[in-house]
């Protein structure tokens, strides 16, 4: 006998997933819930509002399990379409597709290129994570001006990790999450090779220009900003 809470299953083909029938109702919420939001969503939080709502079958032995069949199972209705259901910067979200993305250019705003000194160093910061404003300049060879740190902070690309216990204690920057989300990254573990990073990212007001570490005028003060939770 049928649940009422709970619809029929859709057709064997589309939602049998390593012999784990999926309901079309469980895939209909997954796609409202991801569609819904602007960021990515995590699996915990999809498989909490799936039995929170009844989208979980209770005959389950393994809600887990019959989560991940009902990402893929709509993830494989997606493919090949104009939008696809990718995982990245730890969670799900809808995306176009990539063949049909650079069509897009002339009917969508796009975003002007950071400058190449400021994307030098969030390939640095993103390789050597996490790291502090004077171990960024020993690397690039040259002094790193507030306004760098501004233009990645402004953007979403970076986030203060705490302070590192030496005397100063200097800030430790790192990637954010904006980081993972803007270049398509489950996480760090899938980063591309540096020069990959030079990429369109949004842009701010140009910057002053860098000169040599001995510089005169370099500060090498740590920079006014709020300890990280927990640092």
């Amino acid at each position: 006998m049928n649940d009422p809470e709970q619809p029929d299953l859709i057709a064997p083909v589309e939602a049998v997933v390593d012999d784990i029938p999926v309901r079309d109702f469980s895939l209909r919420l997954v796609e409202a819930l991801i569609f819904a939001r602007a960021d990515p969503l995590s699996t915990r939080a999809i498989a909490e509002v799936l039995g929170a709502q009844g989208g979980i079958p209770h005959d389950t032995a393994d809600r887990d399990a019959y989560v991940a069949a009902t990402l893929a199972t709509l993830g494989a209705h997606y493919a090949g379409r104009g939008v696809e259901l990718v995982e990245v910067a730890g969670g799900w979200q809808f995306r176009t597709a990539p063949d049909l993305a650079p069509r897009l250019t002339r009917v969508m705003p796009r975003p002007r290129r950071l400058a190449r000194s400021t994307m030098e160093t969030l390939a640095i910061i993103a390789y050597h994570q996490p790291c502090t404003r004077a171990e960024i300049e020993d690397i690039r060879g040259v002094s790193l001006s507030q306004q760098v740190l501004d233009t990645l902070l402004e953007a979403e690309l970076i986030m203060p990790l705490g302070r590192k216990e030496v005397p100063g204690r200097p800030i430790l920057w790192g990637t954010s999450n904006g980081f993972l989300r803007h270049f398509g990254l489950k996480d760090l573990g899938d980063l591309p090779r540096r020069e990959e990073l030079l990429v369109d990212v949004p842009d701010a007001a140009p910057e002053p220009p860098e000169g040599p570490r001995a510089a005169e005028g370099r500060d090498d003060a740590p920079d006014e900003v709020p300890d990280a939770p927990g640092a």
